[in-house]
């Protein structure tokens, strides 16, 4: 099992980033799934989770209507669309899963993180 994220970068307040997690090892669509974030100093925090039915399973209010979370079960991949950002984003972000079909709680499996620094 593995997960590899990327799509970070430096970006200024206001802008847009994608972030993809690429699942390998298992098929993405028979399990939940979810992007987490940490910042410096802070506990690493649920952001968006989604079941294998794309259902919604945990979301972060911070990110309510700024950011989406989406999968593309032929290229075993999740995104994170992030809109609107804001220096508070500022984070290192992970996806992470259970293998579990509709929770995350754990989890077991993490990508390595990709850094997401929004400049005021």
């Amino acid at each position: 099992v593995q997960l590899q994220a990327s799509g970070g970068g430096l970006v200024q307040f206001g802008g847009s980033l994608r972030l993809s997690c690429a699942a390998s090892g298992f098929t993405l669509d028979y399990y939940a799934i979810g992007w987490f974030r940490q910042a410096p100093g802070k506990e690493r925090e649920g952001i968006l989770c989604i079941s294998n039915s794309d259902g919604n399973i945990c979301h972060a209010d911070s990110v309510k209507g700024r950011f989406t979370i989406s999968r593309d079960n032929a290229k075993n991949t999740v995104y994170l669309q992030m809109n609107s950002l804001k220096p508070e984003d500022t984070a290192i972000y992970y996806c992470a899963t259970d293998l579990d079909p509709v929770v995350v709680v754990g989890p077991d499996y993490w990508g390595q993180g990709t850094q997401v620094t929004v400049s005021s």
